[in-house]
């Protein structure tokens, strides 16, 4: 990987009504693929629209490809920002060849053999009206698009949620492929966090609008695991090596460093999900 990063985000805050956006700081290397994992409203959404330059954070520094998002140098990079969001859409009456037209007049860098290419890829129809796709073919079509112009940053905001496993590990593997050049990187928010396991290289956890960790995925499941003991089984364990813990009258369920587990105790296999509820359900790091 590079060692530049593609995103840097100082102290943003983003305030409305009834949320708060508050104090986020993120260091994204480039040629990596970040998962963005949180509950609704939790300010996934938000955050990849503060970096695109959609919205406007009420304080903080936004460095995206290296270039602050409010200066006027930023309009020169966006070309190399490939985007999907929730809903991928395109005027109802267009085609896809349509869709490839206006690429190609829009972006310099738009390679239509490439584009044509996804689209066989996908197995999207040339000539099918876009109100006729499917969930999955419109978001299809958003990620060839988003692929076509040679981004660097490609932000996908739950590009494969709703979509059924075939679709969705194949749309998974090209972001992987994205990421074969170190000088691509991705920053994907998904509920599945099954997906994001396969294939992130970190894991940024959101919650109620704070950070709760950024950590590597192969740290978070190689060094922690999720046990549950009794409150007297649970003394031996060493308390350094707890990360949080809930208890009730049968048992204390923790989060703790596999190192700290004494040995003549089993630790059952713990996945990412696992401890990413563990937190959702209120717990903080130490």
């Amino acid at each position: 990987m590079s060692n530049k990063n593609a995103i840097e985000l100082k102290g943003v805050t983003k305030s409305y009504k009834d949320f708060t956006l508050g104090n986020i700081n993120l260091s994204l290397p480039s040629g990596s693929i970040a998962g963005l994992v949180g509950e609704n409203g939790a300010g996934k959404s938000t955050i990849i629209k503060i970096i695109l330059g959609a919205l406007q954070a009420d304080s903080g520094e936004i460095t995206v490809l290296g270039h602050n998002v409010k200066e006027k140098s930023f309009d020169c990079v966006k070309k190399d920002i490939g985007a999907v969001l929730d809903e991928s859409y395109f005027p109802e009456m267009i085609t896809a060849r349509q869709v490839g037209s206006i690429l190609k007049a829009t972006y310099d860098n738009f390679d239509e053999k490439k584009y044509n290419d996804y689209l066989k890829r996908f197995m999207i129809p040339e000539n099918k009206l876009f109100r006729e796709y499917s969930r999955g073919m419109k978001m299809k079509l958003g990620i060839a698009s988003a692929l076509s112009h040679y981004p660097k940053l490609l932000l996908l905001d739950e590009a494969t949620s709703g979509l059924d496993p075939l679709i969705r590990d194949e749309l998974l593997e090209s972001f992987s492929d994205f990421t074969e050049d170190e000088n691509n990187t991705v920053l994907i928010s998904s509920h599945i966090v099954s997906d994001l396991e396969k294939i992130c290289d970190y894991i940024i956890f959101l919650h109620k609008g704070k950070i709760v960790f950024f950590e590597e995925k192969d740290k978070l499941l190689d060094e922690y695991a999720i046990i549950k003991l009794t409150s007297e089984n649970f003394e031996a364990v060493d308390p350094e090596s707890v990360i949080g813990k809930r208890e009730n009258k049968y048992y204390t369920e923790a989060l703790i460093r596999k190192d700290g587990i004494p040995k003549n105790f089993k630790c059952e296999h713990t996945t990412l999900e696992d401890i990413i509820l563990f937190f959702a359900k209120g717990e903080e790091l130490k």
